[in-house]
């Protein structure tokens, strides 16, 4: 009988160590190593339900080898290509999220910080399915009377086509699975789920990662669609260890504030889709809502103000508007602050540099916060321009022209860079109701639309010149 060890591992990538380290290796996380027990694996050597499972399924490699023989090589063009058929979860823009639809088969992680909506969503898209095919709830956070007190909130159809199933126990969750065989699983989180062959607690790295093993096994093997609901650290990161996200098939991260009523789904990692993709929603008393026009979601209302710049922003297959707030604000503090909210802080930081350096603008000692209205998160390069025109319309005290939009990358000698895609972007500008839209000159020169106004600036200096002055007293 193998004997039993204690290694420690790493709760952020799975790094294992036989002695404790304050600093891991791989990922550089400190104080992450925590102290698990490592048995000889008996139901692998037994034949157990792990072997049993898939002896009694039809696999996922069309019968050919198996467990008769051994696996071998072949062709690559000897392999039959054939199309995955999707079926819709029954909300839009979930299935614009992933691609297309549900894959059958395919392993699904959701995650979001404690009361996003996560279980709301997974729960609408149970109530969406069943109505056409086998839906099951694991639900290991809450009892079975919790999840139907939502569901008769949020659920539009009838309660008795939704199975739920309270348990936490890994392997008898995996049997129910293989005996009812329905086409979507929810596992509500995959974080309570544990092994009795493990002596870690649930939620550790190997729970986690046993868990997610055997999910994935299930799904490729019945064919069965499984959504896993993920915690999320105090970073934002999915909880658990970083493997867990190279295990699934796709990864969806909800995001947004918890206190306001709009949503953003989008996918980090879809082996099935694009992950440029967003979709957004609007959190109601009858659970999420889609919404068909983000621009009017994101945009503020009434008189323009300092500070204020609007930003056409190109997500996958559609484009939006958003509002780039900004702050400027004199400091008494040795280091100015330099805050971001749904932009990245360091690229914040470039931005004030170049306005300082080539706009010739007074920021050094001045606090300066910029905000993405909505709780929406913006990563291109493209919101230079209307980050930089809003801090500079902050700090001279003077709103820009309300029917203004922009877009453009900032480079570090002051110059605009092209972007992608300004026709679109031109366009959605011009449905919103913008008349002018402010962008790098080598994008003006190229597109062809009498949509909007399109004012072409060469650099950052352009580009302040550009704005309306209409300076306020300051006080």
């Amino acid at each position: 009988m193998a004997r039993s060890q204690t290694v420690f591992v790493c709760g952020q990538c799975g790094h294992a160590e036989p002695k404790w380290a304050g600093h891991c290796p791989d990922c550089g996380a400190w104080n992450s190593f925590t102290e698990e027990i490592v048995k000889a694996p008996a139901r692998a050597a037994k034949g157990g339900r792990g072997r049993s499972l898939g002896a009694s399924s039809k696999g996922f490699g069309d019968g050919a080898g198996g467990a008769a023989g051994a696996a071998r090589p072949v062709a690559l063009s000897s392999v039959t290509s054939s199309a995955v058929e999707r079926f819709s979860s029954g909300i839009g823009e979930l299935d614009l999220v992933l691609g297309g639809g549900i894959v059958p088969g395919s392993l699904v992680l959701v995650g979001g910080e404690p009361g996003i909506g996560k279980s709301t969503l997974v729960l609408q898209v149970l109530d969406r399915v069943a109505q056409t095919r086998s839906a099951l709830v694991v639900c290991g956070e809450e009892s079975a009377a919790q999840v139907r007190m939502r569901a008769e909130r949020v659920c539009a159809g009838g309660l008795a086509a939704i199975q739920v199933m309270a348990e936490t126990e890994l392997f008898s969750v995996l049997d129910a699975v293989a005996a009812e065989r329905p086409d979507v699983v929810v596992v509500d989180s995959i974080q309570t789920l544990y092994s009795g062959e493990l002596t870690s607690a649930p939620g550790s790295v190997s729970q986690v990662r046993e868990a997610a093993g055997q999910f994935l096994r299930l799904a490729k093997q019945t064919g069965t669609a499984v959504f896993l609901v993920g915690h999320v650290t105090k970073d934002g990161a999915i909880a658990g260890p970083r493997v867990l996200e190279h295990m699934v098939d796709t990864v969806l991260q909800f995001e947004g504030d918890r206190n306001r009523f709009f949503r953003v789904l989008r996918a980090v990692k879809n082996r099935f889709g694009s992950t440029n993709e967003v979709g957004v929603f609007e959190m109601t008393e009858q659970g999420l809502k889609a919404v068909a026009d983000p621009s009017h979601l994101f945009l503020g209302e009434g008189d323009p103000q300092p500070g204020s710049c609007a930003f056409v922003t190109v997500e996958g297959s559609r484009c939006f508007v958003v509002e780039v707030q900004a702050l400027v604000s004199h400091s008494e503090l040795a280091m100015p602050r330099r805050v971001a909210t749904g932009f990245d802080r360091n690229r914040l930081a470039m931005i004030v540099a170049v306005l300082s350096r080539h706009a010739h603008m007074t920021l050094a000692s001045a606090d300066i916060f910029v905000n993405i209205a909505g709780g929406m998160r913006v990563e291109e390069p493209a919101a230079d321009l209307a980050v930089a025109l809003a801090i500079a319309s902050a700090e001279r005290g003077a709103p820009l022209n309300k029917k203004t939009a922009a877009f453009g990358e900032i480079s570090l000698t002051g110059e605009l860079r092209s972007s992608s895609q300004p026709e679109r972007r031109l366009a959605e500008a011009a449905r919103v109701g913008f008349d002018a839209v402010l962008m790098p000159r080598s994008d003006a020169q190229r597109v062809h639309t009498k949509a909007s106004t399109v004012v072409g600036v060469a650099d950052v200096r352009g580009a302040m010149q550009s704005m309306q002055r209409r300076p306020a007293p300051r006080e």
